[in-house]
Order: structure tokens, then sequence, then C-alpha cells
């Protein structure tokens, strides 16, 4: 598979019809090691303004999403390697629900779709998470919407505190 970058850590690819190998996921690894925000992803749709965008995305366990929600979207997760939870927000941060995410080699979920705007967050908990997600498209920034609850990224003395105590709060909720 041959892609092209257009920014630190985002791919597209050239070759149609798509295909993506181990070789692939191998390198998403090694670019999301190398990026600031510890994530890398291949997208398979054409651009941005695509009306449905298909991405293979690769985090890091390090890497830190923001609690967010989306609005007039959908989205789904198919967990292709790796373990995460999906968290679940209420609008106030209080958690409404984890979802212990795996690949489809081990008994669990593997797959989640949200159809309405939730307040969502990862907790991964292998070394590398590999999700293929899907989404309704354009891409529109501004119908993202991050809690005002949770750390910005880049304050990392607060992602630290919110992480430890968001875990805590995840092994109380099961």
């Amino acid at each position: 598979m041959t892609f092209y970058k257009i920014d630190d850590g985002v791919y597209y690819a050239n070759d149609l019809p798509v295909k993506i190998c181990q070789e692939d996921i191998f390198f998403l690894k090694e670019s999301a090691q190398k990026t600031s925000r510890k994530r890398s992803r291949l997208c398979a749709h054409k651009d941005e303004f695509s009306p449905l965008h298909e991405m293979l995305i690769v985090q890091d366990k390090a890497t830190y999403i923001r609690p967010h929600k989306h609005i007039g979207k959908s989205e789904s997760f198919h967990i292709v390697e790796g373990e995460v939870d999906l968290i679940l927000f209420e609008d106030n941060g209080e958690l409404r629900d984890v979802v212990s995410l795996t690949d489809n080699r081990s008994k669990g979920y593997f797959y989640y779709r949200i159809d309405e705007p939730i307040f969502h967050s990862f907790h991964i908990r292998t070394d590398f998470l590999v999700f293929h997600e899907t989404t309704n498209g354009p891409f529109v920034p501004e119908k993202t919407i991050f809690s005002e609850w949770s750390p910005v990224e880049g304050d990392q003395k607060g992602i630290s505190d919110f992480l430890k105590d968001l875990q805590k709060r995840c092994e109380a909720f099961r």
C-alpha cells in the first residue's frame, strides 16, 4: 500500500482499492511513537470533504483522548488489535458506561457504535490500540465539542491527575 502524509501522523491512501496489511500497521505504530500526540491514522477516504470517512487508527498506550462528543455524527469502532475501555460520560462528567473492547481473537466486545452526541474517551490497556473507525463526513472541527471538565492537551500534570482519577472511577463503576 502506498500513501501520502498530510499532517503529523495523518496519511491518505494512494492506491485503489485500499488494501491494508500487517506491514502498514507496523508503519503506523512506528509513526504513532514519533508524534507528540502518540497516534497515527491511515485514511481510506479521498479527503476531509468525503461523505464517509474510514480510517485505520493506531494509538500508543500513552495517547490522551480528551473527552469529546460529535454533533450530527455517528461513529463506529472495530478493534483490530489491542484492548481498550471506551468510556462514556454524562454531560456533567459523571460516568455513563464503561465498555471493554478487545480484538476479535479474544472473548468480549470488538465493535461499538455511537449514534448520538455523547462525551466519550478511551483508556488503552495494551501497548497499542489498532482500530477501524467509520464516521460520516465531511470533517468539521466545530462539530466536535470537548468537555469543560477535562484538561486540554498539553497540560501534562492535569492529564496525569485526570487519568489517575478516571481509572479509579472506572474500576468503581464496574
